[in-house]
């Protein structure tokens, strides 16, 4: 398989512009695969749009070696390149003197080379200094290109020229972008467009951003890749013959790949519906809801209560259901939005869903479900990132211990009744064995 991973010096340097960019102009010429590095929802978003194929997300703090390389060739079927952008910078990860988690542990794993896409605003030979630092840091991490960003006109590419050419031979400069404020990303945060209804629109600038980028000298880099993955399905195969409710629209978004075709892998048909768009909850054996922007929806999803009835009554029949960050707020009784208005939910949990001006996470979870679980056993691996605070009464019970991360409250996570249970965890369903098995026992 071809492919290739970009990296980033660091945090904001361009990487999903450029990635998005790049993977839009190749997909022209070839059928691309996209994946992303780390536990993010938006970027895959862009990927896919920008694709037509679903991206992925790889994780090395979530999932074992064997996995990552099973998860890209299983995704790659049909595919003509694989394409990985990364996290953070190439070397960070999960601890500081650990390559778990990182961008370069993907990178080995997969024996993918590295286009490391380097901030260059106000640097000359300082960009070489950076690349030839990066270079020598691991030297089982392969750096075959450069994309040189925010270059601010002749003069500074010129230098950019001769610093590199003198100062790291070897390593092929792929493009040097112009400074450009209009055609980028920009810095995302809480409520910007998740991309689930996109326009091609919001992917042209992308693509005029990253023009400058030779593709020719860019696929004879991933060329040099011949990784051999398996593709086979990575997840555990049965009949069960149910249903899943799952909303999809602009409030629940934010899923797992993986965590969907796990469900259907195990004879469980998934039926998606927009609950934010007045769509009733679908006649199904369990629920399950993922993370998203319900709180900027709340008027909305208060008012369908056909959904939110529906989800109650699920609950009352003893029906699973599994609610992530987003799906947990819509659980509880009462849902506040930034401005302080309180909108009634489906009042699963005698809780209330505060929005907070400030961010808790992003941050790896290591959690344990501890017997009163109806869904899971065992250790779980997941991650957490919301603006919101979850208020249980003080006798409140919780089903997950938690071992790294935040929870609901004094390490405890996952609010439960009955078969239902709701976490700001995210999980990743091929982080254990079997990740359908307590739907479908429950159900049973």
């Amino acid at each position: 398989m071809k492919g290739f991973v970009v990296a980033g010096t660091g945090s904001g340097v361009g990487k999903t512009s450029v990635t998005t960019g790049l993977l839009s102009l190749l997909s022209k010429r070839y059928r691309v695969q996209a994946f992303k590095a780390g536990p993010d929802f938006i970027d895959p978003m862009y990927h896919t749009a920008a694709t037509g194929r679903p991206s992925r997300n790889l994780d090395s703090f979530m999932m074992t070696d064997d996995t990552i390389r099973n998860v890209v060739g299983y995704a790659s079927r049909g595919a003509d390149l694989c394409v990985v952008e990364g996290v953070r910078g190439l070397y960070e990860g999960f601890t500081g003197d650990g390559e778990v988690g990182s961008t370069a542990h993907i990178a080995k794993i997969l024996g993918f080379p590295v286009v490391l896409v380097v901030d260059a605003g106000s640097l000359t030979r300082s960009a070489a200094a950076i690349v030839n630092g990066f270079r020598s840091f691991d030297p089982e991490v392969r750096i075959a290109g450069v994309i040189l960003n925010k270059v601010s006109g002749r003069q500074h590419a010129d230098k950019l020229d001769v610093a590199m050419g003198t100062y790291c031979r070897g390593v092929e400069v792929l493009g040097k972008i112009p400074k450009d404020r209009n055609n980028t990303l920009g810095q995302r945060h809480l409520g910007l467009n998740t991309l689930h209804s996109f326009e091609q629109g919001e992917i042209e600038p992308l693509e005029r951003l990253a023009d400058p980028v030779d593709l020719d000298a860019l696929m004879g880099v991933a060329e040099e890749c011949t990784a051999d993955l398996p593709s086979s399905p990575p997840y555990v195969q049965r009949k069960a013959g149910m249903t899943a409710a799952v909303p999809m629209d602009d409030a629940y978004s934010f899923y797992y790949r993986e965590n969907i075709e796990c469900l259907e892998a195990s004879g469980i048909e998934v039926r998606t519906f927009r609950p934010a768009d007045g769509e009733g909850m679908p006649d199904a054996d369990m629920a399950y809801l993922g993370g998203g922007y319900p709180e900027l929806y709340a008027d909305r999803i208060s008012s369908n209560r056909d959904f939110l009835d529906g989800l109650r009554n699920m609950c009352q029949e003893g029906k699973p259901i599994l609610g992530e960050c987003g799906g947990l707020m819509t659980m509880c009784s009462v849902m506040t939005d930034k401005s302080g208005a309180e909108y009634r939910m489906s009042g699963i949990f005698d809780a209330k869903a505060d929005f907070v001006d400030r961010r808790h996470g992003p941050t790896y979870v290591l959690a344990e479900a501890n017997p009163k679980n109806p869904l899971f056993s065992g250790p779980m691996r997941g991650h957490e990132y919301h603006y919101s605070e979850v208020l249980a009464r003080a006798d409140a019970e919780f089903c997950f211990d938690v071992r790294r991360g935040l929870g609901i409250r004094d390490g405890r996570d996952g609010l439960f009744s009955g078969n239902a249970v709701g976490t700001y965890m995210h999980q990743h369903a091929l982080s254990c064995q079997d990740w359908a098995r307590g739907f479908v026992e429950s159900v049973r």
